[in-house]
């Protein structure tokens, strides 16, 4: 069978940990890089493949491909997906899949009309422990669910916020919620289903002077499919990453899933219920003073890959995609009435 042909736009550390996937899965070739900095001031020369400074320049090159990787600012996402579907290609997009519900929708018109799939990378789907409570929450082995708790306590300072980069504006991050922790709130979304009744409280603590928006906020609502949740979040933490817990209470018992980035099992007091063992999560991924989600990028390429092949289907789907915008598209509607009303 051949081989799945990618080519991946940006070549930030995102971009060139996509590339060294591709490159280790022997059904993907890399074909070409794409970044207006170019190969050197990415650090890229390793990946010995063409390098374009755009979109648009990639796409005029006549190179033959099956597959475009978006992995650029929040900003450019849902713009640089629609031009590769109309390019005929497929698309692996870097979480957010857009900025607004809007033009998730258009990217998912633009596919269905080209017939082409739509990858959203959520790579923490993969981590042992989302797996073991996917299972336990379809198997209703808890029960009911009363309430779930989503903690996010992040480090984010000046050595991640570095002046005149598009991290921390309006229009090209878009938020702490799109940036740092949609993978948490895909996650809460996965598990069980939309929410309504939004409130909330936010604060900007010490990032004045280096985003454009909210460092933190405590959020409740209620679950669409009964019980209520509530995601305590913020990247105003000194020195390093604190955690990424979700604690989960229902009919049968508690379940907490902890660590730094929900990477491993801390509590399961289930009746009649033994927990097995799990194999361990990969790392998460490090950009030297700061740390990131798990390093699971190698099950996303070979989920795209496998997809393509016919043997398997996308593990995150472009409406999964547009639901987690919609829902921190909507978190945020009630932040800025709270901020415009003087509260």
């Amino acid at each position: 069978m051949s081989k799945i042909k990618f080519a991946v736009i940006g070549a930030g550390h995102i971009g060139k940990r996509h590339a060294e996937m591709i490159r280790r899965d022997a059904e993907g070739e890399l074909v070409a890089l794409v970044d207006p900095r170019g190969k050197e001031a990415c650090g890229a020369q390793e990946f010995e493949v063409p390098f374009f400074s755009s979109i648009e320049e990639l796409l005029a090159s006549g190179l033959d491909y099956d597959v475009i990787n978006v992995c650029t600012p929040n900003g450019l996402h849902a713009e640089q997906a629609k031009k590769a579907l109309e390019a005929g290609k497929h698309v692996v997009c870097e979480k957010p899949m857009g900025l607004s519900k809007e033009s998730c929708e258009q990217v998912i018109y633009t596919a269905l009309q080209a017939n082409k799939q739509v990858f959203c990378v959520m790579q923490n789907r993969y981590s042992p422990p989302s797996v073991w409570i996917k299972d336990i929450i379809e198997r209703k082995v808890l029960g009911d669910i009363y309430m779930v708790q989503l903690n996010c306590y992040w480090n984010r300072d000046e050595r991640y916020y570095k002046a005149g980069g598009w991290k921390g504006t309006k229009d090209l991050d878009g938020g702490t919620l799109f940036t740092q922790f949609s993978h948490f709130i895909d996650i809460m979304y996965w598990l069980f289903g939309d929410i309504t009744n939004i409130q909330g409280k936010f604060a900007d603590f010490n990032h004045k002077d280096y985003t454009d928006f909210e460092d933190s906020g405590f959020v409740s609502f209620d679950f669409l499919n009964g019980g209520m949740g509530s995601l305590n979040y913020s990247t105003s933490v000194a020195n390093q990453n604190l955690e990424s817990s979700m604690t989960i209470i229902g009919q049968n018992g508690s379940v907490k899933i902890g660590g730094q980035y929900m990477n491993e099992v801390e509590v399961c007091n289930i009746t009649g219920y033994e927990m097995p063992e799990l194999a361990p999560t990969n790392p998460g991924n490090d950009y030297g003073p700061y740390k990131g989600s798990a390093a699971n990028h190698n099950y996303v390429i070979t989920n795209v890959i496998d997809t393509l092949n016919g043997r398997t289907a996308p593990t995150t789907n472009a409406l999964e995609g547009l639901k987690v915008v919609e829902i921190i598209e909507r978190i945020y509607a009630v932040r800025d009435k709270e901020l415009n009303s003087g509260e």
